[in-house]
């Protein structure tokens, strides 16, 4: 092995705001300085979007370890998620039609609507500090008990007040994936170490070769179905997957935000194996489209771990209104089959839609997002050439395991689908 100690980058990294990389354990390959920087630029996708990277070689390719986010200019969050329409609105960009968030479209329920205006007076309360009846209505939705409920500002919340009350020393993070993760894990100082899904067997996870680079982990974090790639992994496989881990007495936290979009998903959760080896999160932020609330849950059958959550939490973080569409939304029987035909049949056009043009492929999806890899241009400079156009799709090129010619596309209507179609031919033919 080669060795360096305190390389200092090149002058593009440090433009980024990244000052050090101290690398051990390089590649045989890797000789000099030169051949590093190209290793850098062609291999660490992720170091170009924030990140501080320590003993980033191992014996495997597909396992990678960063220790620290940063920050951009003047305390601004560097651009890990899609959404961020007010940073381009603050740079004069105007109105854009937001392909880079994943909402449903059919916008916020009416019965969530007419709610808010007939009971405009909760706001003179407090909200119960146990959240009792949401967390029994959840727990109905979901056929669990309200014992297994814990509710919070988003599913963000869960997820850190999860990893704080777990507090594991080493996690493996199966990649690309939600960049929340690493941050929740970095906040405890854990060792983080990833697991690249390969784009040439689509993104699935082989399970028997997972399970063979995993002892001596405390924790795994899986996103089903995961965003970006769409992916969906079967229950079955799930059980597997679980079953091996209990015995090399690993934690599995698995993240389905997104699982309301997948056909039939009441049958095919985690929280059917009602394990307690299995921490289950949950956001109705997508599929009910209301971001802006702030609404997540989470669904454990460890009583301790439990426990520890609720000791961790702060109180009344889930405000009157968003435990008011908690309780009602999820019994929206009309706005839920709407919503289900409409997933089931756009995600199916739009894919066949996007497979014809041939310089870009794309990924097949379970969810209201398509993964996209271009053929002939970065996905940076597709980004600013959609957003000229009035579209802000999502550079997906800073998710760990991705390159710079993966875009992700947000799945809508079918006039606002077709239009962002028509400007992507456009685009990407010139």
């Amino acid at each position: 092995m080669a060795y360096l100690d305190r390389l200092y980058v090149h002058k593009d990294f440090q433009r980024m705001g990244i000052a050090t990389i101290i690398c051990y354990e390089l590649e045989n390959k890797i000789k000099r300085k030169t051949d590093v920087y190209s290793y850098l630029y062609n291999k660490l996708f992720f170091i170009k979007r924030g990140y501080k990277v320590i003993k980033q070689w191992s014996s495997r390719e597909k396992r990678y370890s960063i220790r620290k986010l940063y920050y951009g200019k003047r305390g601004e969050m560097m651009d890990l998620h899609g959404g961020n329409i007010y940073k381009l609105k603050r740079a004069g960009k105007g109105e854009l039609l937001d392909y880079s968030s994943n909402i449903n479209p059919l916008g916020v329920p009416e019965v969530l609507r007419n709610m808010i205006i007939q009971n405009i007076d909760v706001l003179e309360k407090y909200p119960d500090i146990d959240y009792v009846e949401l967390r029994d209505n959840l727990g109905r939705y979901n056929g669990v008990d309200s014992d297994n409920i814990v509710v919070g500002n988003g599913a963000t919340e869960v997820l850190f007040s999860y990893i704080k009350a777990l507090k594991p020393q080493k996690a493996m993070i199966v990649a690309p994936t939600f960049a929340e993760y690493t941050r929740a894990l970095a906040s405890i100082h854990c060792d983080i170490q990833y697991y690249i899904l390969d784009k040439n067997t689509n993104f699935e996870l082989d399970i028997d070769e997972f399970l063979n680079v995993v002892d001596g982990y405390e924790l795994v974090i899986l996103c089903n179905p995961n965003n970006p790639t769409g992916k969906f992994i079967p229950l079955e496989k799930i059980k597997q997957l679980n079953d091996s881990l209990k015995k090399k007495n690993i934690r599995l936290f698995i993240d389905e935000a997104f699982i309301e979009f997948v056909e039939n998903w009441k049958d095919k959760s985690a929280i059917n194996l009602r394990d307690e080896n299995i921490f289950v999160m949950r956001a109705l932020t997508k599929f009910f489209a209301i971001p802006g609330l702030r609404l997540g849950y989470g669904i454990g059958f460890d009583k301790e771990i439990m426990r520890k959550i609720y000791d961790i939490k702060e109180p009344w973080s889930v405000n009157s209104f968003a435990e008011l569409a908690g309780k009602n939304i999820i019994w929206d029987k009309e706005y839920i089959e709407l919503s289900e035909k409409w997933i089931k049949e756009e995600k199916k056009y739009f894919y066949e839609k996007l497979s014809t043009i041939e310089e870009i492929i794309a990924y097949k999806t379970e969810v209201n997002f398509i993964l996209l890899e271009l053929k002939n241009i970065k996905s940076s400079r597709l980004r600013e050439k959609m957003i000229e156009k009035g579209i802000v799709i999502r550079d997906a090129s800073n998710f760990v395991g991705l390159g710079e010619n993966f875009v992700r596309l947000a799945i809508k209507d079918r006039q606002n689908n077709d239009k962002v179609f028509s400007t992507l031919i456009e685009e990407v033919k010139r």
